[in-house]
């Protein structure tokens, strides 16, 4: 099979359907997490994860002439923000299924997509309904998502709805280095103060001890080992490159869906920041998966060249590197 000649394709109903955690991060809980003993902000992140959890799982409105307000005090908002690797994603899915319903969850980029499908009104409409809406990978790319999540999260909050997000970056520094945040400064400002924010430290858990990635493989072995492996595919790595400029980021999950393998035929680093960026976001949804990669051309340590990693997105493409590295073991 080739990646490059699917095309996957989501519905409405099916994009709130799909609002839950990836497969990666089924069952996980608090008790699942294990706190680096040499880090103690992870242990503090579990404890405040776990009180957070019983405010919204205690969450009652009030009705008054003004709209509806929850009888909970404090903020509605939690925003995880630490380093890639410290298993922030793995607290922010054991906040979910530690609450009930209605919730959901999504990474930035399916909730920006979400709101371009339904409509701001009707996505504001279905979500306002939940107890709590989780957001993995909290990033502001542009002056459009920045605009239309501060939005989405002041309507929301103000249904009493609870907002949970793991990041890179602090609330008040989002956007820095990506476009002119400084005029979306009160946006930002507003959307922060809604967060109480926890600090998650330490190393990547991903690489603490294991050897560096394998080195690549020649075409033909490459080649040999997708043919042996039952469920792979096989692209070239251009080829790929273009079905993702194809294919709405939102929907690189569904892309994979079903896939036990993951080869790429001659890999180099990517040409300009959007195609990094689309990999990062294709990246993400096969570690989601734990889909194995293997490639030939370069490693996968050099998909993102030195300038890309002294850019804005500087964390995204090394969380990226992060992944791709540990699924191509």
């Amino acid at each position: 099979m080739r990646l490059s000649d699917r095309d996957p394709q989501i519905g409405a109903d099916e994009l709130i359907e799909s609002l839950v955690p990836p497969p990666r991060f089924d069952h996980v809980s608090f008790d699942s997490y294990l706190p680096n003993p040499d880090e103690p902000s992870q242990a503090a992140a579990v404890e405040a994860g776990r009180l957070f959890a019983a405010r919204v799982s205690l969450k009652r409105k009030k009705w008054s002439l003004f709209g509806s307000r929850t009888e909970d005090e404090g903020k509605l908002g939690l925003y995880l923000d630490g380093g890639f690797g410290v298993g922030k994603t793995h607290l922010l899915a054991s906040l979910w299924h530690a609450v009930p319903g209605p919730k959901a969850y999504g990474t930035f980029v399916e909730l920006t997509n979400l709101v371009g499908v339904l409509t701001f009104p009707e996505a504001v409409k279905r979500l306002s309904g939940h107890k709590l809406l989780a957001i993995d990978e909290f990033e502001l790319d542009d002056p459009g998502d920045t605009m239309l999540v501060t939005r989405l999260i002041k309507e929301l909050t103000a249904q009493g709805v609870f907002i949970a997000a793991t990041s890179n970056t602090l609330p008040d520094k989002l956007g820095e280095g990506r476009f002119a945040a400084a005029d979306f400064l009160r946006e930002i400002q507003s959307m922060s103060s809604k967060f109480d924010v926890v600090r998650v430290d330490g190393p990547d858990y991903r690489h603490r001890g294991l050897p560096d990635a394998p080195p690549p493989m020649s075409d033909d072995e490459l080649q040999s080992k997708a043919a042996s492996t039952e469920g792979s595919t096989i692209d070239d790595f251009d080829d790929l490159c273009k079905a993702l400029a194809r294919i709405h980021p939102s929907k690189y999950g569904r892309l994979v869906d079903g896939v036990s393998a993951v080869h790429l035929k001659d890999v180099k680093p990517a040409p300009d920041q959007s195609v990094a960026l689309r990999l990062v976001a294709f990246g993400d949804r096969l570690y989601d998966r734990d889909i194995p990669v293997a490639v030939s051309g370069q490693p996968l340590s050099e998909l993102f060249t030195d300038e890309m990693l002294r850019g804005g997105y500087r964390k995204k493409y090394l969380r990226a590197v992060s992944r791709l590295v540990a699924l191509s073991r």
